[in-house]
Order: structure tokens, then sequence, then C-alpha cells
């Protein structure tokens, strides 16, 4: 019996971005360099997939550093750290390698700046992430406020409104991300801005890529693990975007195909964290239940490479 028709329309860029990578071949290299178990705090980055093939490896994910054994080497994840986590490793004589993206140590560093000016920093970005939570601690308590929402921008009260700066999460829906800033700025008109957009290029390109298919699609399947903030965004912008239906999958065997029309357009993308094996996945197994039309839809063509901290290029 003939398969019922199926169109996949393949975002692209989708998957990994360079300081995933980055990230990934941290952990690998420490594990070559100083055997197994190496430590890593907190998820390397936020895939179920990745995090259970590098614990395959050798590599042991803990929560705090305290978990970590006297003699062993301890990765900070790409999301970046507070200052008091490098600290507490510095006291207790762990060896530490710190995977932070490099655009999110760029937040950093501008943070920093601002501070030294004498100003207050807004930060705009989402409760109780990680990088959120990192990038906070670069500064004493107090001196960041964090805002998520207009709404919190039209309650935000300062005490010097001449007096202040902002920075975002690198991870951020860009189109939520520029009404928030908007309202930050008719609210305080000299609000000091970023010399560089914060948001990364990663997250822009995958959102825009999936707006230049979502109009075409019935269906949208996000490829990612529900604790990414990247591929919970692009899941928001298919449908702001026009796609009747988005879900967010950690792979192929959690898709209802029960709810894929027969002849409908489906859109396939993936969080910057998910590798590409799991797209794949999706892909496979939707050949295995319709006839497949695959058209890949590119943007842009991305570039951009990170080397590898100096402790692990000996």
């Amino acid at each position: 019996m003939p398969q019922a028709p199926l169109k996949i329309l393949l975002a692209s860029p989708r998957g990994f971005c360079a300081g995933v990578e980055r990230a990934i071949l941290v952990v690998e290299r420490a594990l070559e360099k100083y055997g197994a178990p190496v430590y890593v705090r907190h998820e390397i980055v936020h895939n179920t997939y990745v995090v259970e093939t590098l614990s395959q490896m050798g590599a042991v994910f803990v929560e705090e550093l305290d978990e970590v054994p006297a003699g062993r080497p301890v990765v900070f994840s790409a999301h970046g750290v507070p200052k008091s986590v490098p600290a507490a490793a510095e006291a207790r004589e762990l060896l530490y390698v710190d995977a932070t993206c490099p655009l999110v140590s760029k937040v950093h560093v501008e943070a920093e700046r601002h501070y030294k000016m004498g100003r207050k920093i807004i930060l705009i970005g989402h409760a109780n992430h990680p990088e959120v939570i990192g990038t906070m601690g670069q500064l004493p308590p107090g001196a960041m406020v964090l805002v998520q929402s207009v709404s919190d921008v039209e309650s935000l009260a300062v005490e010097d409104a001449d007096n202040l700066a902002y920075v975002t999460q690198t991870t951020l829906s860009v189109d939520d991300t520029i009404e928030i800033v908007n309202a930050l700025r008719r609210k305080f008109p000299n609000l000091a801005i970023p010399r560089k957009e914060d948001i990364c290029y990663a997250t822009t390109n995958r959102q825009a890529a999936v707006k230049a298919i979502a109009a075409r699609c019935d269906t949208i399947i996000v490829v990612g693990s529900p604790s990414s903030s990247n591929s919970n965004r692009l899941v928001e912008v298919a449908q702001k975007c026009g796609c009747p239906t988005a879900v967010l999958v950690e792979d192929g065997s959690k898709i209802d195909w029960s709810k894929i029309s027969p002849g409908s357009t489906v859109g396939v993308t993936a969080g910057a964290s998910a590798p590409e094996v799991l797209v794949a996945g999706v892909i496979a197994a939707a050949r295995a239940r319709f006839d497949v039309t695959l058209e890949e839809v590119p943007v842009t063509t991305e570039t951009v490479k990170f080397s590898l901290p100096r402790l692990l290029n000996d």
C-alpha cells in the first residue's frame, strides 16, 4: 500500500551553535587530558541526549561544587556561572575549566563595564535560568535588576533614571526583547545601550529560519529539550508567525504522528543545543510513515568558530 505524502521544510540554520560545539568539545578534551571522571557543574548545555552521551564517556554531572571530589577537574557549563563559583573552586584547590560561551562572557564584561561607570544595570531575561543567575552573579547584590516583560518595565522604580544601562540574556525572543527594550527607552531616555546586540547570532538566525517557513507549514516540530530557552523561543516564534501548530520534542519517538495529517506540510528545526542526529531521527520517523518530500530552506550561512580554553590547548 503506497504511503501518504508529507512535505517537510527543513529550517536552516538549525541545531548546534559555535558556543555549544565548544562547550561539548571542552568536556571531551578534558576527558582525554585528565581521564574519567571529569565533573561538570550543571548540564553542560540544555539537551538530554548530549548530557547522556557525555555521561557515557565518563562525565559526571553535579549541581554544586561540594559534590566534586578533591583532585578531580570540574567544567563550568556554557551558560556561565556567578563569580562565587570559580572563587569556591579556587578555595578548594580544584582544577576548573570554564566552558562559558564567549557571547555570554561578552555580556558579563559589558555589565562590569557599566558597573564601573557607576550605572545600575537592567538585565532582560528569564528568572532562574542559569545564564541569568550567572550574569547577575558577576556583580554585587543590588547592582543589577531583572525585567522579564513590558509590564515589569512599567512597574520598575529606580533611584537615578539618568544612570542606567541594560544587557540581555543571549537566548531570548528577538521580537519580544525589542518590545521590552523599546519600553525601557521610552521610560528611561538616557538609558545606555549595548555596543553590540546581546542576543547571540545563533538565536537570531534560528528564529529567522523559523519565520521563513512558518506561514507555509501546518505544523512545526522543534527538536530540543524542555529546559532549553532558545528551543522554547522557537516554538513561540513559529506560533506568532502563522503556523497553526508548533511543538517541542526531544526526539522523533516523542512525536504524536496521529496529529500529522497526510498531505500536510511540516517544518522541522532544532534549538542551538540539539544535535543534528536528533533531526535525522525525526525525518527517519516521518519516512517510516509517509512518502516524504524534503526541502531545505536556508536563510544564512554560519561561519562562527570559538577556540578552546588555553588549559586544553596544551
